[in-house]
Formats: structure tokens, C-alpha cells, sequence
């Protein structure tokens, strides 16, 4: 205990004086540039919405010292206002780095922009279908069991991942769906709906408010990714070594909270004091998020942030479907693996470190 308190006072006093020595380190202040290319050791984060248990592994990178160690300052995490917003705010060029989902980089990208997906951090969809026992009356087990329900979602991809959850269990044509906007977890504990669509986050926030909650994840018949981190098309390609280190600090900040799952949640309410009142549901949600979203055969067999292409094109198909594109978009344009190590510990070996005893 007393090592790791000591090693994190360290990279915080080299940081301060501009120096670094962290083991590994290809891009540090003073050398993010060179010979492979310039870069910037300034950047900016936004998340796609308010900070909460989804964000702990910026909040964790930023507070333990791992973005320092990469040589990289961020002054603040920024507050977002939607995937939209954070997608559209990348590929501008108005922010470094942005939080945003695998649908909005494919929907800001079919309207004249240009985001890139560096690195994917949810390897699997967040969007789940849930219940509580109390007002379905029966343990939630299987789809086909909403046979005849009314399900109610929010809008935009929530809803057509629900709807092609359902259909490939043969039961849309019998499933009422209601639009609840942002009131989904409301109307569900009300009784005005028998099922809900929307985000794990959701199920959890229902059983602290005294449900007894069932879930089906959209990952168990709908390959698709969850959060991801873009930028702008453009600026990775002139700050490779920039983008690298953003990518392997994050995937360490995310390995150690995992590891330190505690620890990990302090930095996020230190961060954000409003989540003090919540930090039970946001402590749930990230152990969550980690335990079962972030892992997938794609990560374990390649390193963590990897992309495979089969997922970017059953959002692009889903998207297209619906209508819901602004014109055509190549799915493979959006997305690349080139900017992640793959021989770093935290990025290349991030499934063992994660499953390390201790």
C-alpha cells in the first residue's frame, strides 16, 4: 500500500516539474514528437454525458497519474450533452479526444464530418431490455417471454437495438412499443409499461430504488459496441505519438480500476462531489460495465480498444434501416486499430492483467 501511495506522489511531483520517468514510456513530454511524428502533450477530453460510474477509467487515469505518466496534461474532463454532441464536438476538431458511441460516430460521419474511432472502451452494446419482478409478475428469463407486452424505450439507437432484439426472437410483431423518452425507468417502476429498453445503467438505478430487476443484454443477439473514444479524422495521423499514449494511459486507468474498484470510485466522486449521494449505484455500474462490457473474444485475442468490422456494419445497417443516417458512410472509414500498442502491458495484455489474482 505504502509503495503504490509513494509512486503515485512521484509521477505527480514529475509531472509538476515537467519531467517523467515512467517505465515504457514512448511518449512523454519533451519526446511526443520526434522522429515519428509531432504531437501534443495539451488535450482536451469531453465525455458524452454527465460524469458518472461509465467514466471511472478517465477519472482513474487522470487521478492516479497515468495520463502524466504518458506525458499528457488534461486540466479538466468535460461534461457532455449527448453522443451526438461529443461526436460532432471530435470530428470539428473542437476537442482532442471525446467519449461518444459507435452509432453517432457512424451518424455524425454521414453527414459531412469526419470523426475517427481510435479505440473502443465497451466492447459490448450497454443497451439491455429489463424488467422487475414486481411488475411483471415472474422471473425474467428469455425474449420470448414479452410475447404480448408493452416495452417502452428512448429514442435513437436504444430503441433499434431493443426492436432488433426482439425481432430475432421472434416476437416484435407482438410487442407493443411505447416511446418513454427520458422517463423510462419512471414509467417502468409505475406500472405503465411491462419491460423497458435502454442502458444496464438503467436496470441498476431501478434496483436501488427497491426492484428486483432481470436483464437480457442486446449483446446476447446483437453484436454491436458501446462507448468509444473519436477524434477527428486527421489529427491522429499528425500526432501519432499523442494519440498512442491518450490510448494506453486510458486502457491503464481502466485496468487499475478494475483492480481497485474502490479506489477507483473515490477518484470519480473526488472529481464529481454531486455522485456522493449516488456513489452505490455508480460503484454497481462500473463494476458492471467492467466485469461483463469491456471483455469480449475480440479483446482477448487482440488488446484492449480493438475493432472488429463485423460490429460497425450491423450499426450501419441498423442505422440505415431506420432512416436514421444522413447519407451513405463506408463503416470501415470510421473506425481504425492503428494507434493502439499492442506490445504495452495495459493495451496488449490488458485481459491478463485484469484477471491477475491479488
Amino acid at each position: 500500500m505504502l509503495g503504490g501511495i509513494m509512486k503515485h506522489s512521484r509521477r505527480r511531483f514529475l509531472a509538476a516539474v515537467g519531467t517523467t520517468t515512467a517505465v515504457g514510456c514512448t511518449g512523454c513530454i519533451g519526446n511526443i514528437g520526434g522522429a515519428s511524428g509531432p504531437g501534443v502533450s495539451k488535450v482536451s477530453l469531453l465525455l458524452n454525458w454527465k460524469p458518472n460510474g461509465l467514466h471511472v477509467p478517465y477519472y482513474s487515469a487522470k487521478a492516479e497519474g497515468f495520463y502524466d505518466d504518458e506525458g499528457l496534461s488534461i486540466s479538466k474532463i468535460k461534461t457532455g450533452q449527448g453522443s451526438d454532441f461529443s461526436a460532432k464536438q471530435a470530428a470539428l476538431g473542437n476537442e482532442n479526444f471525446a467519449v461518444t458511441s459507435s452509432d453517432q460516430a457512424m451518424n455524425i460521419a454521414s453527414r459531412g464530418l469526419s470523426p475517427l474511432v481510435v479505440g473502443v472502451v465497451m466492447q459490448k452494446s450497454p443497451v439491455v431490455v429489463f424488467t422487475t419482478r414486481e411488475e411483471f409478475g415472474e422471473k425474467f428469463t428469455n425474449v420470448g417471454q414479452l410475447e404480448g407486452k408493452k416495452v417502452g424505450t428512448g429514442p435513437g439507437m436504444v430503441r433499434i437495438l431493443t426492436k432488433l432484439l426482439l425481432k430475432r426472437n421472434g416476437v416484435l410483431d407482438s410487442v407493443e412499443i411505447v416511446d418513454t423518452g427520458h422517463d423510462t425507468v419512471q414509467r417502468l417502476l409505475a406500472g405503465e409499461i411491462d419491460a423497458a429498453g435502454g442502458a444496464f445503467g438503467d436496470a441498476v438505478s431501478a434496483r436501488h430504488r427497491g426492484s428486483t430487476t432481470d436483464s437480457i443484454p442486446v449483446a446476447s443477439a446483437v453484436p454491436a459496441y458501446g462507448h468509444v473514444i473519436a477524434t477527428k479524422k486527421g489529427f491522429p495521423k499528425n500526432n501519432p505519438k499523442t494519440v498512442r499514449a491518450f490510448l494506453r494511459a486510458t486502457a491503464h486507468g481502466a485496468a487499475w480500476a478494475s483492480k481497485n474498484p474502490k479506489k477507483a470510485l473515490g477518484d470519480l466522486v473526488n472529481a464529481a462531489p454531486v455522485l456522493k449521494e449516488s456513489r452505490a449505484i455508480q460503484r454497481d455500474t462500473w463494476n458492471l460495465m467492467h466485469s461483463r462490457y469491456m471483455l469480449s473474444p475480440a479483446l482477448r485475442n487482440h488488446g484492449w480498444g480493438w475493432s472488429n468490422a463485423k460490429p460497425w456494419r450491423i450499426t450501419r445497417n441498423a442505422l440505415q434501416s431506420a432512416d436514421l443516417l444522413g447519407g451513405s458512410v463506408d463503416p470501415d472509414s470510421v473506425w481504425t486499430n492503428e494507434y493502439l500498442d499492442m506490445d504495452t502491458k495495459y493495451v496488449g495484455s490488458y485481459a491478463d492483467v485484469v484477471s491477475e489474482s491479488g
